[in-house]
């Protein structure tokens, strides 16, 4: 009796260590997703902030509100913050259960901007990478260490830590994070370009 009560209990242990694995695993269509996510978003942010003047880089809605040169440096400093974030993840351990559904949280949340967020002092603009351009070819340059960094990690889905808003997240989320947070903050350009007083 006591061999099958073993018996069983090792063929359950096995059932929920495959189902952990195969939860765990991060599929090819998962990861394309991903790396389009990141193209386009980077797209968009070129392209809002392709042929600017410096009157228009510098142009603040209010003494408020961030200039296209203040969002554009916050974003580049964010992605290597959560680019960072997401390689930490991956000395974390293994989730105890499937958090694939935060990936639709993830995707929604960030991106809007109904949710107000105060940005943390770290990231807070204060011209560190001395001008606009600057802070643009540094964002282009960290996008690329990001895509590599999802094309070149097998186990995004293996490792989790609790995270401040979503509970806890695996890199891969971290990963749709960083994209998400650029549309986040693409839409606050263009908020910025809409302005009736904006430098024309």
């Amino acid at each position: 009796m006591k061999r099958l009560m073993y018996g069983i209990s090792a063929i359950a242990l096995a059932l929920v260590a495959i189902s952990t694995a195969q939860a765990q695993e991060l599929s090819k269509a998962d990861r394309d997703r991903a790396l389009q996510y990141l193209e386009s978003t980077r797209k968009n942010i070129e392209d809002a902030t392709r042929g600017l003047t410096d009157a228009q880089w510098n142009f603040k809605p209010s003494p408020f509100k961030w200039s296209v040169a203040q969002v554009m440096e916050h974003i580049a400093a964010s992605e290597d913050l959560l680019r960072g974030l997401a390689q930490q993840v991956m000395k974390g351990p293994a989730p105890d259960q499937d958090l694939k559904a935060n990936d639709a949280r993830v995707l929604t949340l960030v991106p809007d901007r109904a949710n107000k967020v105060e940005a943390p002092k770290p990231l807070r603009p204060t011209n560190r990478f001395d001008s606009p351009a600057a802070s643009l070819s540094h964002f282009l340059e960290s996008r690329a260490k990001t895509i590599e960094f999802l094309k070149n990690t097998p186990d995004l889905r293996a490792h989790a830590i609790d995270s401040p808003i979503f509970g806890k997240l695996d890199a891969y989320q971290y990963i749709l994070v960083i994209a998400a947070h650029s549309e986040r903050h693409t839409k606050q350009l263009n908020e910025v370009k809409a302005d009736p007083k904006f430098p024309k």
